[in-house]
């Protein structure tokens, strides 16, 4: 699957809703693991602002690679940050997007 770095560099990340269990099929309750670990694969929403352009993206990252408390608001770092462009076919119908995959997503905040 072709994976294409993303440049946080002058980017303000910050966390829109906090992580969540990725879900791998939602009717059977499956968490999606990661193939490599073996953990859990968490979803967390953040605002990415860069250039004066803000949006709220996904990003999936492995549960023990979360560090810090994140809650909605918290400033974050986004280590590894790549996108992945995707297509399938689902009832006939053709889908495409692109997902967010990061090696670690850091709190910045600073702890009293």
């Amino acid at each position: 699957m072709r994976q294409i770095p993303v440049d946080t560099t002058g980017a303000t990340v910050m966390v829109a809703q906090p992580p969540q269990l990725k879900m791998r099929d939602k009717k059977t309750g499956q968490v999606a693991v990661d193939n490599e670990s073996g953990s859990s694969l968490m979803t967390v929403d953040v605002l990415f602002v860069m250039n004066g352009n803000a949006e709220v993206i996904s990003v999936t990252v492995a549960e023990p690679d979360i560090s810090g408390e994140l809650a909605m608001g918290t400033p974050v770092a986004l280590t590894g940050l790549v996108a992945r462009p995707w297509e399938n076919e689902f009832n006939g119908q053709k889908r495409h997007g692109i997902s967010f995959r990061a090696v670690a997503v850091t709190s910045l905040a600073k702890v009293s």
